[in-house]
Protein backbone atom coordinates (compact mmCIF):
# COMPACT_ATOMS: atom_id res chain seq x y z
CA UNK A 1 0.00 0.00 0.00
CA UNK A 2 1.28 3.70 -0.99
CA UNK A 3 1.85 6.56 1.61
CA UNK A 4 -1.10 8.12 -0.16
CA UNK A 5 -3.17 5.61 0.09
CA UNK A 6 -2.49 4.35 3.75
CA UNK A 7 -2.81 8.23 4.28
CA UNK A 8 -6.59 8.11 2.99
CA UNK A 9 -7.41 5.15 4.95
CA UNK A 10 -6.32 6.25 7.74
CA UNK A 11 -8.40 9.16 7.49
CA UNK A 12 -11.56 7.49 6.69
CA UNK A 13 -11.13 5.25 9.93
CA UNK A 14 -10.74 8.44 11.82
CA UNK A 15 -13.87 10.15 10.28
CA UNK A 16 -15.76 6.19 11.17
CA UNK A 17 -14.42 6.52 14.65
CA UNK A 18 -15.22 10.19 15.25
CA UNK A 19 -19.04 9.67 13.53
CA UNK A 20 -18.97 6.53 15.75
CA UNK A 21 -18.07 8.02 18.88
CA UNK A 22 -20.67 11.03 18.08
CA UNK A 23 -23.17 8.33 17.76
CA UNK A 24 -22.69 6.56 21.21
CA UNK A 25 -22.40 10.12 22.83
CA UNK A 26 -25.55 10.95 21.36
CA UNK A 27 -27.23 7.27 22.15
CA UNK A 28 -25.97 7.94 25.50
CA UNK A 29 -27.70 11.41 25.90
CA UNK A 30 -30.89 9.53 24.68
CA UNK A 31 -30.67 7.17 27.27
CA UNK A 32 -30.07 9.40 30.05
CA UNK A 33 -33.62 11.69 28.81
CA UNK A 34 -35.36 8.34 28.74
CA UNK A 35 -34.27 7.96 32.08
CA UNK A 36 -35.07 11.46 33.36
CA UNK A 37 -38.61 11.62 31.20
CA UNK A 38 -41.52 11.17 33.88
CA UNK A 39 -43.90 8.21 32.82
CA UNK A 40 -47.08 8.93 31.25
CA UNK A 41 -49.19 7.04 34.00
CA UNK A 42 -52.48 4.90 33.16
CA UNK A 43 -54.69 2.77 36.21
CA UNK A 44 -57.18 0.56 34.68
CA UNK A 45 -60.15 0.06 37.06
CA UNK A 46 -62.91 -2.83 36.53
CA UNK A 47 -65.54 -3.00 38.39
CA UNK A 48 -66.59 -6.28 40.71
CA UNK A 49 -63.84 -8.65 38.51
CA UNK A 50 -63.93 -11.65 39.51
CA UNK A 51 -60.37 -12.71 40.11
CA UNK A 52 -59.98 -16.01 37.71
CA UNK A 53 -62.57 -13.63 35.25
CA UNK A 54 -58.61 -12.80 32.71
CA UNK A 55 -57.13 -15.29 30.87
CA UNK A 56 -53.77 -14.15 32.60
CA UNK A 57 -55.23 -14.97 35.76
CA UNK A 58 -56.27 -18.27 34.63
CA UNK A 59 -59.77 -17.92 33.08
CA UNK A 60 -61.37 -20.71 30.82
CA UNK A 61 -64.26 -19.26 29.37
CA UNK A 62 -63.52 -15.59 29.30
CA UNK A 63 -61.00 -14.24 26.72
CA UNK A 64 -59.23 -11.51 27.46
CA UNK A 65 -56.41 -10.62 24.87
CA UNK A 66 -55.90 -7.18 24.92
CA UNK A 67 -55.07 -7.33 29.11
CA UNK A 68 -53.18 -10.92 28.29
CA UNK A 69 -51.03 -9.36 26.05
CA UNK A 70 -50.11 -6.43 27.96
CA UNK A 71 -50.21 -8.96 31.35
CA UNK A 72 -47.32 -11.22 29.39
CA UNK A 73 -45.33 -8.25 28.39
CA UNK A 74 -45.51 -7.17 32.04
CA UNK A 75 -45.52 -8.39 35.58
CA UNK A 76 -48.50 -10.17 36.87
CA UNK A 77 -49.12 -9.44 40.43
CA UNK A 78 -50.85 -12.26 42.20
CA UNK A 79 -51.17 -11.43 45.80
CA UNK A 80 -52.60 -8.16 45.01
CA UNK A 81 -55.03 -6.81 47.53
CA UNK A 82 -57.33 -3.31 47.48
CA UNK A 83 -58.47 -1.59 50.79
CA UNK A 84 -61.66 -2.23 51.37
CA UNK A 85 -63.97 -5.24 50.06
CA UNK A 86 -66.46 -2.34 48.56
CA UNK A 87 -66.29 0.00 45.68
CA UNK A 88 -66.68 2.93 46.98
CA UNK A 89 -63.87 2.82 50.05
CA UNK A 90 -61.56 0.98 47.87
CA UNK A 91 -61.37 3.72 45.10
CA UNK A 92 -61.06 5.97 48.22
CA UNK A 93 -57.96 4.57 49.16
CA UNK A 94 -56.54 3.77 46.08
CA UNK A 95 -56.27 7.64 45.59
CA UNK A 96 -56.03 8.42 48.69
CA UNK A 97 -53.64 6.11 49.47
CA UNK A 98 -55.06 5.88 53.23
CA UNK A 99 -57.24 3.12 54.33
CA UNK A 100 -60.57 4.50 54.33
CA UNK A 101 -61.66 3.47 57.93
CA UNK A 102 -59.13 6.39 59.11
CA UNK A 103 -60.76 9.63 57.19
CA UNK A 104 -64.80 7.92 57.71
CA UNK A 105 -64.90 7.00 54.43
CA UNK A 106 -65.27 3.09 55.20
CA UNK A 107 -68.84 3.07 53.41
CA UNK A 108 -69.82 3.50 49.70
CA UNK A 109 -71.94 6.54 49.62
CA UNK A 110 -75.43 6.41 49.66
CA UNK A 111 -77.34 6.05 46.15
CA UNK A 112 -77.99 9.80 45.16
CA UNK A 113 -76.19 11.28 47.90
CA UNK A 114 -75.94 14.65 46.44
CA UNK A 115 -79.71 14.81 48.37
CA UNK A 116 -78.65 12.24 51.16
CA UNK A 117 -75.04 13.53 52.18
CA UNK A 118 -74.07 16.42 50.49
CA UNK A 119 -70.64 15.64 50.81
CA UNK A 120 -68.17 13.36 49.75
CA UNK A 121 -64.31 12.01 50.37
CA UNK A 122 -62.81 14.88 52.95
CA UNK A 123 -60.78 17.45 51.78
CA UNK A 124 -58.16 17.33 53.84
CA UNK A 125 -57.18 14.18 51.87
CA UNK A 126 -55.04 15.30 48.63
CA UNK A 127 -55.72 13.16 46.13
CA UNK A 128 -52.99 11.12 43.82
CA UNK A 129 -54.37 12.92 40.83
CA UNK A 130 -53.54 16.57 42.80
CA UNK A 131 -50.25 15.84 43.65
CA UNK A 132 -49.35 14.62 40.06
CA UNK A 133 -51.04 17.33 38.62
CA UNK A 134 -48.75 20.01 41.10
CA UNK A 135 -46.07 17.63 39.19
CA UNK A 136 -46.88 18.85 35.81
CA UNK A 137 -49.22 16.14 34.62
CA UNK A 138 -51.72 16.43 32.81
CA UNK A 139 -55.00 14.48 34.46
CA UNK A 140 -57.81 12.53 33.26
CA UNK A 141 -60.38 10.24 34.71
CA UNK A 142 -63.09 8.30 32.55
CA UNK A 143 -65.64 6.86 33.74
CA UNK A 144 -66.77 6.00 37.55
CA UNK A 145 -66.21 8.35 40.36
CA UNK A 146 -68.24 7.44 43.65
CA UNK A 147 -66.29 9.51 45.49
CA UNK A 148 -68.42 12.78 45.82
CA UNK A 149 -71.77 13.73 44.17
CA UNK A 150 -71.55 17.42 44.90
CA UNK A 151 -69.79 21.14 43.86
CA UNK A 152 -66.40 20.90 46.28
CA UNK A 153 -66.04 17.41 46.07
CA UNK A 154 -66.21 16.27 42.20
CA UNK A 155 -63.00 15.23 39.94
CA UNK A 156 -62.31 19.06 39.11
CA UNK A 157 -61.90 19.18 42.92
CA UNK A 158 -59.67 16.88 43.31
CA UNK A 159 -56.86 17.18 40.94
CA UNK A 160 -58.19 16.20 37.70
CA UNK A 161 -57.98 18.12 34.61
CA UNK A 162 -60.77 16.44 32.39
CA UNK A 163 -63.86 14.04 33.50
CA UNK A 164 -66.05 12.18 31.40
CA UNK A 165 -68.16 9.83 33.04
CA UNK A 166 -70.48 9.74 36.21
CA UNK A 167 -70.62 11.22 39.64
CA UNK A 168 -72.79 7.94 40.94
CA UNK A 169 -71.66 4.20 42.15
CA UNK A 170 -72.88 2.72 38.77
CA UNK A 171 -75.25 3.47 35.62
CA UNK A 172 -77.07 1.74 32.61
CA UNK A 173 -75.22 0.73 29.70
CA UNK A 174 -77.98 0.86 26.58
CA UNK A 175 -78.28 4.79 26.11
CA UNK A 176 -81.81 4.51 24.32
CA UNK A 177 -82.77 2.64 27.61
CA UNK A 178 -81.47 4.38 30.28
CA UNK A 179 -82.23 7.56 28.00
CA UNK A 180 -85.87 7.12 27.88
CA UNK A 181 -86.27 6.14 31.46
CA UNK A 182 -84.38 9.32 32.71
CA UNK A 183 -87.31 11.40 30.37
CA UNK A 184 -90.20 9.32 32.11
CA UNK A 185 -88.64 10.68 35.22
CA UNK A 186 -88.16 14.02 34.62
CA UNK A 187 -91.89 14.41 32.80
CA UNK A 188 -93.12 12.74 36.06
CA UNK A 189 -91.72 15.39 37.90
CA UNK A 190 -89.23 13.42 39.98
CA UNK A 191 -86.69 15.58 41.73
CA UNK A 192 -84.95 12.72 43.00
CA UNK A 193 -83.89 10.04 40.14
CA UNK A 194 -82.26 6.92 40.39
CA UNK A 195 -78.53 7.84 39.89
CA UNK A 196 -77.75 5.29 37.16
CA UNK A 197 -80.26 7.00 34.53
CA UNK A 198 -78.92 10.38 35.25
CA UNK A 199 -77.05 10.81 31.85
CA UNK A 200 -73.01 11.47 31.38
CA UNK A 201 -70.95 14.35 31.41
CA UNK A 202 -67.83 16.00 29.98
CA UNK A 203 -66.53 18.55 32.58
CA UNK A 204 -70.03 19.57 33.92
CA UNK A 205 -72.04 19.39 30.97
CA UNK A 206 -74.56 16.42 30.15
CA UNK A 207 -73.85 14.43 27.00
CA UNK A 208 -76.34 12.49 24.76
CA UNK A 209 -74.46 9.53 24.64
CA UNK A 210 -75.15 6.87 21.46
CA UNK A 211 -72.75 4.21 22.52
CA UNK A 212 -73.11 1.48 24.70
CA UNK A 213 -71.57 2.32 28.25
CA UNK A 214 -68.34 0.74 27.93
CA UNK A 215 -67.58 1.78 24.34
CA UNK A 216 -68.09 5.20 25.04
CA UNK A 217 -65.75 5.12 27.99
CA UNK A 218 -62.97 3.83 25.61
CA UNK A 219 -63.67 6.00 23.32
CA UNK A 220 -63.45 8.76 26.24
CA UNK A 221 -59.91 7.76 26.87
CA UNK A 222 -58.61 7.48 23.44
CA UNK A 223 -59.66 10.92 23.11
CA UNK A 224 -58.00 12.02 26.57
CA UNK A 225 -55.00 10.52 25.02
CA UNK A 226 -54.81 11.87 21.40
CA UNK A 227 -55.06 15.70 23.59
CA UNK A 228 -52.55 14.76 25.51
CA UNK A 229 -50.41 14.02 22.92
CA UNK A 230 -50.44 17.43 22.24
CA UNK A 231 -49.48 19.16 25.35
CA UNK A 232 -45.86 19.21 25.98
CA UNK A 233 -46.01 17.39 30.17
CA UNK A 234 -47.09 13.79 31.10
CA UNK A 235 -49.81 12.52 32.07
CA UNK A 236 -52.21 9.96 34.40
CA UNK A 237 -55.25 8.70 32.72
CA UNK A 238 -58.07 6.58 35.75
CA UNK A 239 -59.52 4.59 33.70
CA UNK A 240 -62.48 3.43 35.92
CA UNK A 241 -64.46 1.20 33.86
CA UNK A 242 -67.75 0.12 35.19
CA UNK A 243 -67.94 -3.36 34.16
CA UNK A 244 -69.12 -5.85 34.99
CA UNK A 245 -70.43 -4.14 37.79
CA UNK A 246 -74.53 -4.70 37.73
CA UNK A 247 -76.76 -4.11 35.90
CA UNK A 248 -75.70 -7.11 34.02
CA UNK A 249 -76.31 -5.28 30.12
CA UNK A 250 -74.20 -6.85 27.35
CA UNK A 251 -74.26 -5.94 23.35
CA UNK A 252 -75.41 -9.27 21.34
CA UNK A 253 -72.59 -9.38 19.20
CA UNK A 254 -69.87 -9.76 22.46
CA UNK A 255 -72.23 -12.66 24.16
CA UNK A 256 -72.12 -14.42 20.91
CA UNK A 257 -68.56 -14.91 21.51
CA UNK A 258 -69.74 -16.75 24.75
CA UNK A 259 -72.51 -19.04 23.35
CA UNK A 260 -70.64 -21.91 24.88
CA UNK A 261 -71.49 -20.57 28.07
CA UNK A 262 -74.86 -21.68 28.94
CA UNK A 263 -75.77 -20.06 32.17
CA UNK A 264 -77.00 -16.43 30.98
CA UNK A 265 -75.61 -14.76 33.61
CA UNK A 266 -72.37 -15.45 33.42
CA UNK A 267 -72.77 -15.52 29.65
CA UNK A 268 -73.97 -11.69 30.10
CA UNK A 269 -70.68 -11.22 32.34
CA UNK A 270 -68.61 -12.54 29.98
CA UNK A 271 -69.99 -10.04 26.83
CA UNK A 272 -69.17 -7.25 29.71
CA UNK A 273 -65.44 -8.20 30.29
CA UNK A 274 -65.04 -8.68 26.51
CA UNK A 275 -65.84 -5.06 25.83
CA UNK A 276 -63.49 -3.87 28.59
CA UNK A 277 -61.58 -5.94 27.13
CA UNK A 278 -61.88 -4.64 23.71
CA UNK A 279 -62.19 -0.85 25.02
CA UNK A 280 -58.31 -1.64 26.50
CA UNK A 281 -56.75 -2.71 23.11
CA UNK A 282 -58.36 0.41 21.33
CA UNK A 283 -56.55 2.38 23.96
CA UNK A 284 -53.45 0.89 23.57
CA UNK A 285 -53.68 1.34 19.89
CA UNK A 286 -53.97 4.97 20.53
CA UNK A 287 -50.72 5.04 22.65
CA UNK A 288 -48.97 3.69 19.94
CA UNK A 289 -50.27 5.96 16.87
CA UNK A 290 -49.04 8.72 19.04
CA UNK A 291 -45.27 7.67 20.07
CA UNK A 292 -46.88 7.60 23.99
CA UNK A 293 -46.54 3.77 24.31
CA UNK A 294 -42.97 3.10 24.82
CA UNK A 295 -42.98 5.26 27.99
CA UNK A 296 -46.40 4.97 29.57
CA UNK A 297 -46.75 3.10 32.68
CA UNK A 298 -50.13 0.85 32.45
CA UNK A 299 -51.41 -0.53 35.80
CA UNK A 300 -54.79 -2.98 35.78
CA UNK A 301 -56.79 -3.97 38.65
CA UNK A 302 -60.26 -4.86 39.81
CA UNK A 303 -62.27 -2.59 42.74
CA UNK A 304 -62.90 -5.46 44.50
CA UNK A 305 -63.93 -9.09 44.51
CA UNK A 306 -66.66 -10.42 42.13
CA UNK A 307 -69.89 -11.17 42.55
CA UNK A 308 -70.13 -14.83 42.11
CA UNK A 309 -74.58 -14.29 42.38
CA UNK A 310 -74.03 -11.79 39.34
CA UNK A 311 -72.08 -14.38 36.92
CA UNK A 312 -68.16 -13.62 38.32
CA UNK A 313 -65.84 -16.54 39.34
CA UNK A 314 -63.23 -16.01 41.85
CA UNK A 315 -61.93 -19.32 41.72
CA UNK A 316 -59.37 -20.94 43.56
CA UNK A 317 -60.09 -17.88 46.26
CA UNK A 318 -62.92 -18.07 48.66
CA UNK A 319 -65.47 -15.50 49.52
CA UNK A 320 -66.80 -12.63 47.17
CA UNK A 321 -67.39 -8.92 46.77
CA UNK A 322 -67.58 -7.60 50.79
CA UNK A 323 -66.04 -10.18 52.13
CA UNK A 324 -62.63 -10.51 53.90
CA UNK A 325 -62.31 -14.02 52.91
CA UNK A 326 -59.48 -13.61 49.68
CA UNK A 327 -62.36 -12.98 47.41
CA UNK A 328 -63.55 -10.00 48.66
CA UNK A 329 -60.21 -8.11 48.23
CA UNK A 330 -57.84 -9.77 46.56
CA UNK A 331 -57.81 -9.07 42.61
CA UNK A 332 -56.39 -9.72 39.32
CA UNK A 333 -53.62 -6.93 39.02
CA UNK A 334 -50.49 -6.25 36.56
CA UNK A 335 -47.73 -3.60 35.54
CA UNK A 336 -46.63 -3.08 32.09
CA UNK A 337 -44.18 -0.80 30.56
CA UNK A 338 -41.98 -1.68 27.81
CA UNK A 339 -37.97 -2.07 29.00
CA UNK A 340 -38.90 -0.93 32.38
CA UNK A 341 -40.84 -3.57 34.09
CA UNK A 342 -39.64 -7.48 33.53
CA UNK A 343 -41.54 -9.16 30.89
CA UNK A 344 -43.45 -12.40 31.37
CA UNK A 345 -42.96 -12.60 35.35
CA UNK A 346 -45.32 -13.14 38.30
CA UNK A 347 -44.79 -11.01 41.69
CA UNK A 348 -46.13 -13.41 44.12
CA UNK A 349 -45.39 -11.11 47.42
CA UNK A 350 -48.31 -8.95 48.68
CA UNK A 351 -49.23 -5.76 47.39
CA UNK A 352 -51.55 -2.92 48.25
CA UNK A 353 -53.48 -0.47 45.81
CA UNK A 354 -52.46 1.75 48.39
CA UNK A 355 -48.72 1.47 47.48
CA UNK A 356 -49.55 3.58 43.65
CA UNK A 357 -49.93 6.60 45.52
CA UNK A 358 -45.95 6.22 46.35
CA UNK A 359 -44.91 4.85 43.80
CA UNK A 360 -46.91 7.26 41.36
CA UNK A 361 -45.07 9.85 42.51
CA UNK A 362 -42.05 8.66 42.70
CA UNK A 363 -41.88 7.68 39.41
CA UNK A 364 -43.01 11.45 38.57
CA UNK A 365 -40.48 12.99 40.73
CA UNK A 366 -43.70 14.55 42.56
CA UNK A 367 -43.66 16.06 46.05
CA UNK A 368 -45.57 14.63 48.12
CA UNK A 369 -46.92 16.94 50.85
CA UNK A 370 -45.35 16.62 54.77
CA UNK A 371 -48.40 16.60 56.26
CA UNK A 372 -49.88 13.78 53.94
CA UNK A 373 -50.19 10.59 55.85
CA UNK A 374 -50.15 7.38 53.34
CA UNK A 375 -50.14 3.61 54.55
CA UNK A 376 -49.03 1.85 51.31
CA UNK A 377 -45.13 2.26 50.26
CA UNK A 378 -43.33 2.67 47.26
CA UNK A 379 -42.93 -0.45 45.87
CA UNK A 380 -40.65 -0.30 42.75
CA UNK A 381 -37.70 -1.21 42.94
CA UNK A 382 -38.70 -4.37 44.64
CA UNK A 383 -41.32 -5.06 41.74
CA UNK A 384 -38.20 -5.13 39.54
CA UNK A 385 -36.11 -6.79 41.31
CA UNK A 386 -38.53 -9.34 42.48
CA UNK A 387 -37.88 -9.04 46.29
CA UNK A 388 -40.37 -8.51 49.16
CA UNK A 389 -41.33 -5.16 50.14
CA UNK A 390 -43.09 -5.46 53.26
CA UNK A 391 -41.52 -8.90 54.78
CA UNK A 392 -43.16 -9.21 58.17
CA UNK A 393 -45.94 -6.53 57.47
CA UNK A 394 -49.11 -6.70 57.34
CA UNK A 395 -52.19 -5.58 55.29
CA UNK A 396 -55.73 -5.02 56.64
CA UNK A 397 -59.30 -5.15 55.37
CA UNK A 398 -62.26 -4.47 57.48
CA UNK A 399 -66.11 -4.26 56.14
CA UNK A 400 -68.94 -3.60 59.11
CA UNK A 401 -71.78 -5.43 59.46
CA UNK A 402 -74.59 -4.73 61.11
CA UNK A 403 -73.39 -5.39 64.83
CA UNK A 404 -70.33 -6.30 64.24
CA UNK A 405 -67.59 -6.76 61.47
CA UNK A 406 -65.39 -8.91 58.94
CA UNK A 407 -61.56 -8.56 59.11
CA UNK A 408 -58.80 -9.83 56.88
CA UNK A 409 -55.19 -9.49 57.96
CA UNK A 410 -52.38 -10.88 55.54
CA UNK A 411 -48.65 -11.15 57.02
CA UNK A 412 -46.59 -13.00 54.48
CA UNK A 413 -47.47 -16.40 54.25
CA UNK A 414 -50.22 -16.30 56.69
CA UNK A 415 -54.08 -14.76 56.64
CA UNK A 416 -56.18 -14.27 59.29
CA UNK A 417 -59.83 -13.95 59.14
CA UNK A 418 -62.53 -13.23 60.90
CA UNK A 419 -65.88 -13.72 58.65
CA UNK A 420 -69.55 -13.51 58.42
CA UNK A 421 -70.72 -14.16 62.18
CA UNK A 422 -67.92 -16.68 62.88
CA UNK A 423 -64.67 -16.41 65.23
CA UNK A 424 -61.03 -16.12 63.89
CA UNK A 425 -59.38 -18.28 61.63
CA UNK A 426 -55.69 -18.89 60.13
CA UNK A 427 -54.62 -20.24 57.06
CA UNK A 428 -50.98 -20.18 55.33
CA UNK A 429 -52.19 -18.60 52.28
CA UNK A 430 -49.44 -19.70 50.14
CA UNK A 431 -50.48 -23.04 50.49
CA UNK A 432 -54.20 -22.96 50.76
CA UNK A 433 -55.58 -20.24 49.04
CA UNK A 434 -59.46 -21.50 49.27
CA UNK A 435 -58.86 -20.74 52.99
CA UNK A 436 -60.13 -24.13 53.64
CA UNK A 437 -57.55 -25.41 56.16
CA UNK A 438 -57.70 -23.36 59.14
CA UNK A 439 -54.61 -23.53 61.67
CA UNK A 440 -55.29 -21.50 64.60
CA UNK A 441 -55.37 -24.49 67.31
CA UNK A 442 -51.90 -25.14 65.57
CA UNK A 443 -50.36 -21.68 65.48
CA UNK A 444 -52.29 -19.96 68.18
CA UNK A 445 -48.81 -17.81 68.83
CA UNK A 446 -49.42 -16.32 64.91
CA UNK A 447 -53.61 -15.84 65.05
CA UNK A 448 -53.17 -13.56 68.22
CA UNK A 449 -50.00 -11.44 66.79
CA UNK A 450 -52.18 -10.60 63.54
CA UNK A 451 -55.25 -9.88 65.61
CA UNK A 452 -53.75 -8.04 68.19
CA UNK A 453 -52.35 -6.00 65.50
CA UNK A 454 -55.61 -5.40 63.48
CA UNK A 455 -57.24 -4.25 67.18
CA UNK A 456 -54.38 -1.31 67.32
CA UNK A 457 -54.97 -0.64 63.58
CA UNK A 458 -58.61 -0.37 64.00
CA UNK A 459 -57.95 2.46 66.97
CA UNK A 460 -56.72 4.67 64.16
CA UNK A 461 -60.41 4.83 62.69
CA UNK A 462 -62.72 7.42 62.76
CA UNK A 463 -66.28 7.46 62.83
CA UNK A 464 -67.99 7.42 59.48
CA UNK A 465 -69.21 10.05 57.70
CA UNK A 466 -71.78 8.57 56.16
CA UNK A 467 -73.40 4.94 55.91
CA UNK A 468 -74.53 3.31 53.38
CA UNK A 469 -78.32 2.11 53.89
CA UNK A 470 -77.81 -1.73 52.53
CA UNK A 471 -75.15 -1.94 55.19
CA UNK A 472 -76.50 -1.00 58.73
CA UNK A 473 -79.66 -0.60 59.42
CA UNK A 474 -80.38 2.23 61.76
CA UNK A 475 -81.04 0.71 65.35
CA UNK A 476 -77.41 -0.72 65.30
CA UNK A 477 -75.99 2.66 64.47
CA UNK A 478 -78.66 3.77 67.22
CA UNK A 479 -77.16 1.25 69.61
CA UNK A 480 -73.84 0.81 68.61
CA UNK A 481 -72.11 4.15 67.72
CA UNK A 482 -70.61 4.88 70.90
CA UNK A 483 -68.70 2.05 70.82
CA UNK A 484 -67.40 2.58 67.37
CA UNK A 485 -64.67 1.80 66.00
CA UNK A 486 -63.95 -1.13 68.39
CA UNK A 487 -66.43 -3.56 67.23
CA UNK A 488 -64.61 -6.78 66.92
CA UNK A 489 -63.41 -8.41 69.64
CA UNK A 490 -60.49 -10.67 69.55
CA UNK A 491 -62.26 -13.43 71.54
CA UNK A 492 -65.21 -14.02 68.95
Amino acid sequence: MTKKNLYSSLVVATVLLLLACSGMKSQSVKTSDAKNTKPNIILIVADDLGYADVGFNGSKDIITPELDKLAKAGTVCSSAYVAHPFCGPSRAGLLTGRYPHEFGSQFNLPANSEKSVGQGIPLSEKFLSATLKESGYYTGIIGKWHLGAVAGYEPKDRGFDDFYGFLGGGHNYFPEDYQAKYKQQLAAGNKNIWEYLIPLQHNGAPTQEKDYLTDALSDGAVRFVNEASKKQKPFFLYLAYNAPHTPLEAKEEDMQKFSNIKDKARRTYAGMVYALDRGVGELVAALKATNQYDNTLIVFLSDNGGRTDQGANNFPLRGVKGDTFEGGFRVPMFFHWPNHIPAGKTYSHPVTALDFYPTFADLAKAAIPKNKKLDGKNIWKNLVNGSDSRKGEMIFAMRHRSGFSDVGVRQDEWKATKGYNSSWKLYNINEDMGEKNDLSQKYPEQLKLMVLEAEKWSKKHTEPLWFDPEELSKVWKEKDMASFPNTFKIAN
